[in-house]
């Protein structure tokens, strides 16, 4: 008889933000997260300890999902910030850096955690009235018959991961691709209940960035023995060419033992009777005028060779990621069951063709009216090409966003620092029944003010890794970088040409200070002003919808983690 423990009981942690561990491991996510944050960023290695592959990236689904984490408070934080990327795919370094802003400049406070709850939920629904009204001086309309908005949008996505390394050249190439293929999954004929279609990325690696390239339609994988002569493929009379798309094995070797016994009749082969099968499917193809088959699994050998011989092309092994855009762009429905054909599980494409890159060979499936593209995509290294691809599909899901939501936001800081400025000027300026609705005083109201200013204005902070100066300007409230080692001037102008967006320059006089500097430097009095944007070649640019879906979710996940009194975790 195996022995038996006793049960031990619960651990209880009373007030774990108070511990040390919870503290430091807090602390050392944030600096990691921070060391990661924007175009100069520094990168990650991951990897598990025990061999197998290596990460390199500074990507926050990357690096979130590589992360073994332990502590229950910081699940939550990360379980947060994953949900975000999931839905939104971008701001997922910023929402964790603010969220983990939040926490410390909240629990320094002689506040109460319920009334900076509160105080914090009203000074976020300020900030997210702020950004949709439209004297919002860091918000940007954006015109999807003008493609330079969009260019500075995707431009901002691409130059923000530097393990992509890219250079000028590339990201100008990128962008126009990216720009492209979004394009080309926006319908012609648009219905009530249009949908977007699908960007389906074919990688290509060892390859220049520069060889990328778009194509409508689908691309699909094949050996070189079956593509060495031209194609001579079927069509019906009406010129197109008819498809069957088969998400079930067609190898012959359907029965699985495990699902129960079959009674075969003394004398007959099982095996000859499922290739019989399998062949009276291939003359009900070749009758029904099919020009192309695809099947998602394995086909058996003498069934590919009698379609090949009736002119039909056999495509087998296309694998589960193609099935349903393949089903979207053709209309084919996949065949789940060899013994149910019929005419209208057919789809239809205008044309197939070969098309060849690098060392690969790939049937190019050519649609009537697309809503659906391959991005070719090439990279140097396999680390520089999975970074890539993530970057790209971000760039896609975010103008996906931005049709939503034709708006934009100012990057590189300013929106950051120009929120902290615009919170600073209305959190002094509040009418007294306010603190009453909340039930606080005002000191209490512009104590939390002050550390939800400045959880912002970490952000910014992060953007810079070098030791430089960081400054922000009394009219507009933007975010400034000086160069680090730059000489001492008495004028700033002479230091700094550009804001982080990119929107203002230094012919004004802005009056700029340090931005997180002593308790008693100066902070803006008036509302910042809304400057002229122009949308410039190196405007910096960041996703309307997934920037205000960030702010709101790390508030949340701050406000939940400050409110927790205790954990309670089993030991059995």
């Amino acid at each position: 008889m195996s022995r038996l423990e006793a049960k031990k009981p619960p651990l209880f942690i009373s007030e774990p933000l108070t511990r040390d561990a919870v503290s430091q491991s807090l602390s050392l996510l944030n600096g990691i997260l921070k060391s990661s944050y924007g175009p100069a960023g520094r990168l990650k290695q991951l990897h598990n300890g025990v061999g197998g592959c290596v990460c390199t990236t500074s990507h926050s689904s990357a690096l979130l999902g590589h992360l073994s984490v332990s502590q229950p408070v910081l699940r939550v934080l990360t379980a947060s910030v994953r949900n975000h990327v999931s839905r939104f795919s971008d701001c997922g370094l910023f929402t964790a850096i603010l969220c983990c802003g939040f926490i410390e400049n909240f629990r320094s406070l002689n506040v109460a955690p319920f009334t900076v709850v509160k105080i914090s939920k009203h000074l976020l629904s300020l900030c997210l009235d702020h950004l949709k009204s439209e004297a919002c001086g860091c918000r940007v309309s954006v015109d999807f018959s003008n493609v330079e908005t969009l260019v500075c949008l995707v431009r901002s996505i691409l130059t923000s991961k530097p393990a992509c390394m890219l250079n000028k050249t590339e990201v100008d190439h990128l962008t126009t691709l990216v720009l492209k293929a979004f394009i080309f999954t926006v319908p012609c004929h648009v219905e009530t209940n249009a949908v977007l279609g699908k960007c389906v990325v074919v990688p290509v690696k060892g390859r220049r960035v520069v060889d990328s390239t778009v194509l409508p339609g689908l691309l699909i994988e094949m050996p070189e023995i079956q593509l060495r002569k031209p194609l001579a493929v079927k069509r019906t009379g009406s010129n197109v060419i008819k498809m069957a798309l088969f998400s079930v094995s067609m190898s012959g070797d359907g029965f699985n033992p495990e699902e129960g016994t079959i009674a075969v009749h003394h004398g007959v082969s099982l095996e000859v009777s499922e290739l019989n099968q399998l062949l009276d499917v291939g003359q009900q193809l070749v009758k029904d005028e099919v020009g192309l088959v695809v099947c998602q699994k394995v086909m058996h050998p003498s069934l590919k060779q009698y379609l090949k011989e009736n002119g039909v092309i056999a495509v087998d092994r296309a694998g589960l990621s193609v099935m349903e855009p393949l089903g979207r762009m053709t209309g084919a429905q996949p065949i789940a069951s060899i013994h149910l054909l019929s005419p209208g599980c057919y789809g239809s494409l205008k044309d197939l063709c070969i098309e060849s890159f690098a060392s690969k060979h790939f049937l190019h499936l050519i649609p009537e009216d697309t809503v659906m593209c391959s991005l070719i995509l090439c990279n140097r290294s396999e680390t520089a090409w999975d970074e890539l691809k993530r970057v790209c599909e971000t760039a896609e899901h975010v103008l996906q966003l931005t049709m939503k939501e034709p708006l934009a936001l100012l990057g590189g800081g300013c929106t950051e620092t120009h929120l902290a400025s615009y919170i600073r000027h209305k959190s002094s300026s509040l009418p007294a029944s306010t603190f009453k609705d909340l039930d606080c005083s005002q000191t209490q109201y512009q104590l939390v003010a002050e550390g939800f200013c400045r959880s912002l204005e970490s952000v910014a902070c992060s953007l810079s890794h070098d030791d430089g100066e960081i400054l922000t300007d009394m009219v507009y409230g933007h975010c400034w970088f000086v160069p680090s080692g730059s000489p001492c001037v008495s004028k700033w102008s002479d230091l700094v040409s550009k804001c982080g967006c990119g929107v203002n320059g230094n012919t004004e006089d802005l009056s700029w200070r340090f931005l997180q500097g002593q308790s008693g430097s100066p902070v803006i009095q008036g509302c910042p002003k809304e400057p002229s944007v122009k949308v410039a070649d190196l405007l910096t640019l960041d996703c309307f919808a997934a920037k205000c879906s960030g702010l709101q979710v790390a508030l949340e996940t701050a406000n939940l983690i400050l409110d927790l009194s205790y954990i309670i975790e089993d030991q059995n």
